[in-house]
């Protein structure tokens, strides 16, 4: 019962990821291009903010109690975006090391500097049989 219920869920999930704006922005962010908008994909949160703090105050005020399902939708989407602004950063700082040091290795290679070289000595071969 739980497999199928996890099943489910899961199809749904992934069903809905292409309708959903937020995750389809934040799909984008997580390629390599995307990587530099990050850091300003961090302003998105600021009106899923206000837009929660206004749905706030129309429930308070004797609104639909709709609103305080839009109030969790539009915290929960503020809180991807100011997340999602330092982890494409550090993703950012990462994938440029890996880069630089692949144009390193390529410099080294064409300079001919010990690249693909064994680094080793040769192995002693010996007998288990004294």
């Amino acid at each position: 019962m739980f497999g199928l219920i996890l099943g489910v869920t899961a199809r749904i999930h992934y069903a809905l990821r292409g309708l959903m704006p937020t995750n389809i922005l934040l799909d984008a962010l997580r390629t390599r291009r995307g990587l530099k908008w990050g850091v300003p994909a961090m302003l998105l949160a600021v009106p899923y903010a206000l837009a929660a703090v206004f749905c706030t105050g129309l429930a308070e005020d004797g609104g639909s109690g709709w609103f305080n399902l839009l109030v969790l939708i539009f915290v929960w989407n503020a809180l991807k975006f100011l997340v999602a602004g330092p982890v494409t950063l550090i993703r950012l700082l990462w994938v440029l090391g890996r880069e630089a040091n692949a144009r390193r290795r390529a410099a080294r290679a064409v300079l001919g500097e010990g690249v693909g070289r064994e680094r080793f000595e040769e192995p002693v071969l010996t007998s288990r049989r004294a």
